[in-house]
Parts: C-alpha cells; structure tokens; sequence
C-alpha cells in the first residue's frame, strides 16, 4: 500500500470512529442526563407529597432501566452480528432518540394521571435497551475498523464519550441553572436538556447511516447461518466467563469512584454539594483525557500490563483512599483522592472494550461481549451505590471500601491467568 494510500485509509478509519464516537456520547448524555435532572422534574411525573417519595420513584424508574440492559445486550448484540454493526447502532441510536423524546413531550401527572408515570417508565425501558446494545455494538465496531496497530487507541474513544456524555449533561444543567430560576427548572427548563438529546440522537442517527460496515463483518455474513445465535455463543463458555471475570472489579470501581463518590463526598466526607459537583466535573475531565493515553500505551506494551495495573492497585489502594477521603473535606485534597481512583480504574477503562473483543470470532462478537458484559454490569455496577448505601445506614461503611478491593481482586485473579489478547488477536483471523 503506497503512503497517499495508507494515509486515504487513515482518514476512513477516523471518519467512522468519529461517527460511532459522537453517537456514543449522545447515547450517554441522555442516559445520564435522566439522573442530572431528575431532581426538576420527579415532581412531574408523581403525584404531590413528600420530594424523597418523588425521587426514590424516579431512582426506581432508572433502576429499570438498567436491567433492560441486558435484553439490549441481547438483542441488539444479535442484530448487530446477523445484519450488521452499522444497522445496529443506528437502531439503537434511534431507540434513545424515542426515549429522549417521550419524556420531553410527556404532559405531568396533573394533566394525565397515571398515564404519565407510565411513559415514563417505557422511555427508560427504551434507554435501557438501547444502551445495551450501544456498548456491545459500539465496543466491536471500533474494534474491527480501527487500524490494527492502533486498536487500543480508537476503542478507548469508547469510554471518553461514554463520560464526556456525563459531563455534558452536567454541562447542559449548569447552563440552564444560570439562565432559569429553580421554579422555571421544575416546570419546563428540564425539558430543554431532553429536546436536546432527542435532536442529537437523530442527527447522529444520520450520521450512522453513512458509516462503512466492518470488513470483518462484510466477510462474514453470508458465511453461518448461526451467526449471532444462543448455539453459537455456548461454544465460547471460556471466553464468556472471561468477560464476566474483566468487568467485575472495573464495573464496582467505575460506578464507584464516579457515580458514587459524588453523594460519598456530601454525605461522609460533608463537602458542600456544589463544590462537590466542580470537583466531579474536573476529575472526570482529565479522566476523559486519560482514556486514549492509556489506550495507546496498550498498543505498545499489551492489554495485560494496563489491566495487571488497575487490579493491583485497586485491591491495595481502595481502602485507604476511600477512608482517606472520608475525613477530608477540603477541595483540592478531595479532587486529588478522586482522581486517583480514576487514574487506577483507567487501566481498565481504556482498553476493557477492546479486549471483549479479541475473544470471540466475528460470527458472535457483538452478542459475546454484550451480553456477558451487560449482565454483569447491571448485577454488580449497578448496584454499588445500593450495597454502599446498605453498609452505611448498618453503621459500617468502610466494609464497603473492603467489598470494593474483594471485586477488584477477583478480577486480578482472572487477568493473572488470561492469555494477552492483543497478540495472536482474534480479530486478525476473522
């Protein structure tokens, strides 16, 4: 291949990641920015009383939501691998757009009752599906367009959108705060942060439709009659339980020092809410900047050395930095505590979804690393907070941070037995 020729296929390469990036990020920033404003609008959808009542209604909505994900995982990963990673993700991106949009337009309680609730509850249902599918089908069709010396690299782009659409959705509510007083919030400036995600699902939902498919997949299609099958995916036991093995410890310690860790820091450490949130912001930020560094570095080194790293430092840092952080309550010294936890679940972050995808042929790929992916996800990420939660109103928190390392540590049981994926790469035979 001539070098204008090399540089022409670069060019490609970075055309349909930045597709399947931006569209990953949407998908996110509406899955994320249900929790950023549930606060405004649970009163919406719920009849009048006690606020907790109200937003334990919409915590259980969510919750929802995240079992779906699993069926996502399911079905949308069974489409992908039968008719195509690029139809797949343009499926799912147009299910979110649905959600997004459901909620936007749903009238409150006051005008329809009980209808409302129950829109709700299918927008969620709709997010839940789509992110499920968005993962899987995400994590392998970067995996099979990215240049093979740089696969590390693009697929870490999967978690920088993954959190950039966290960040915009708090973005996008920092803005409007600025601009709306807190009873225009509640009443309709919430709707704004779902129009929004409505109009981007659909332009990405057109954007997606011009994406190339996978040569991976194109060569397969019309090769097995299983592809993307319950049968076909029983012959990777191994890898399946690998997969399970990879997200255990990196799921609890993700949703940990994110998701978590902002209430940790208001409820244990008695930092005010606010500088909270600027703390959450700029942690997660150079969070995002660290995924393709690290990516990179796995390009180079091997996936082993990045996940070996995350599980020795998670199983004998968690603890101490989590009771560290529980006595500080300045800032800068909190920020740092954070972002240390982020720079050691990095090691994880970066390359998990390249890794899936380097155990299973192209014929299940998208089913294999969603499915096992997604079910762990939802029984173990999504319930972190919950367990967290559950030791400290028993008045024994700091087992929680011991419940953390344990994960973490069975995770590093299984990456001290894996083979390196990246050599002999299941993607270079199929």
């Amino acid at each position: 291949m001539t070098v204008v020729a090399e540089k022409r296929a670069e060019r490609r390469v970075v055309a349909n990641v930045l597709r399947g990036s931006v569209g990953n990020l949407i998908e996110w920033y509406d899955w994320y920015a249900y929790t950023a404003f549930s606060i405004y609008f649970a009163a919406a959808f719920f009849p009048k009383g006690d606020q907790t009542a109200q937003l334990l209604n919409t915590a259980a909505v969510f919750a929802v939501g995240f079992l779906m994900r699993p069926l996502g995982g399911w079905l949308l990963g069974r489409y992908a691998d039968r008719h195509g990673r690029r139809a797949a993700l343009t499926l799912s991106v147009t299910l979110m757009a649905f959600g997004s949009l459901i909620i936007a337009l749903t009238p409150s309680y006051a005008t329809i009752g009980v209808a409302a609730p129950l829109l709700l509850v299918l927008a969620r249902l709709l997010q839940g599906l789509s992110v499920g599918g968005e993962y899987a089908t995400s994590a392998t069709y970067l995996s099979e367009v990215a240049s093979p010396a740089k696969r590390g690299f693009y697929s870490s782009f999967q978690y920088v959108t993954l959190t950039a659409g966290q960040l915009v959705a708090l973005g996008v509510q920092i803005v409007l705060q600025q601009f709306l007083t807190k009873p225009e919030m509640s009443e309709w400036g919430w709707r704004i942060a779902f129009f929004i995600g409505a109009t981007g699902a659909i332009i990405v939902m057109w954007l997606r439709r011009g994406m190339d498919e996978s040569e991976n997949f194109e060569k397969q299609k019309n090769s097995d009659d299983q592809r993307g099958t319950f049968r076909a995916l029983l012959k990777h036991p191994k890898e399946c339980l690998l997969v399970v093995g990879l997200t255990l410890g990196g799921t609890v310690a993700f949703y940990t020092y994110t998701t978590y860790l902002q209430k940790f820091m208001v409820n244990t450490s008695k930092i005010d809410a606010a500088t909270v949130s600027w703390i959450n912001f700029a942690a997660l930020l150079v969070f995002v900047v660290l995924q393709p560094i690290a990516g990179a570095l796995s390009d180079r080194i091997g996936r082993r050395p990045l996940l070996l790293g995350f599980g020795v430092l998670g199983t004998l840092a968690t603890v101490p930095l989590l009771s560290v952080l529980a006595h500080t309550s300045e800032a800068f010294p909190a920020f740092l505590l954070m972002l240390g936890g982020l720079v050691i679940v990095t090691g994880y972050t970066s390359i998990n979804a390249i890794v899936k995808a380097e155990l299973f042929p192209t014929n299940i790929r998208a089913l294999g690393v969603g499915l096992p992916y997604a079910l762990t996800v939802a029984i173990f990420g999504g319930t972190a907070e919950l367990v967290a939660l559950w030791f400290k109103q028993a008045g024994h928190e700091s087992l929680f941070y011991y419940y953390v390392a344990g994960c973490v540590l069975i995770s590093l049981l299984v990456y001290g037995f894996m083979r390196e994926t990246s050599k002999d790469s299941v993607l270079d035979r199929t």
